[in-house]
């Protein structure tokens, strides 16, 4: 069991190899949450992100298709390219 410091601004050191276990890098994310007086920090990904905001985009409508194939897709993508190049070339 290690022992860490809480330093100025509430700062800690995650030690090296803990931060090895869990594959910590610099930079990364993660969630901090209190269970059973206990502060647990929990490696989080961008993708989590980026599934928040798809799961807001079906909440609001903000979706495509359901298509029958994937020639129909390919189709409805490139006719809403078009429309896009349309708008910002006005």
């Amino acid at each position: 069991m290690d022992i860490v410091a809480v330093k100025t601004k509430f700062q800690i050191v995650i030690p090296q190899h803990i931060r090895e276990q869990v594959k910590v890098e610099i930079g990364d994310l993660l969630e901090a949450s209190v269970e059973d007086g206990k502060i647990t920090f929990t490696p989080k990904s961008l993708i989590d992100r980026h599934l928040a905001e798809g799961l807001e985009d079906a909440k609001q409508g903000r979706t495509h298709g359901p298509y029958a194939n994937a020639k129909d897709a390919i189709k409805a993508l490139e006719t809403r390219a078009k429309r896009h190049a349309k708008k910002r070339g006005q």
